[in-house]
């Protein structure tokens, strides 16, 4: 994961969203995934990155980009 890349985790009971290479989330905790996506969403699209959601087991279940994608790749 590239440095300043949004990731959705679960920890403790609840939902988060932290910066790539720091240990601290952003924000607030969320009850659900679903709200905690959102909020992860909206972060990587104003910070113009990649947006990694984790399943509760740890995997990754969701990657999505919102900028810096390189133009080059076919297909």
């Amino acid at each position: 994961m590239p440095a300043g890349d949004v990731e959705t985790f679960h920890r403790d009971g609840g939902w988060f969203n932290r910066l790539e290479g720091e240990s601290e989330q952003v924000g607030a905790r969320h009850a659900t995934k679903d709200e905690a996506v959102a909020a992860g969403r909206d972060l990587a699209r104003a910070r113009g990155v990649e947006h990694i959601v984790r399943n509760l087991d740890g995997q990754i279940g969701e990657r999505s980009s919102y900028g810096h994608d390189p133009r080059d790749i076919p297909g």
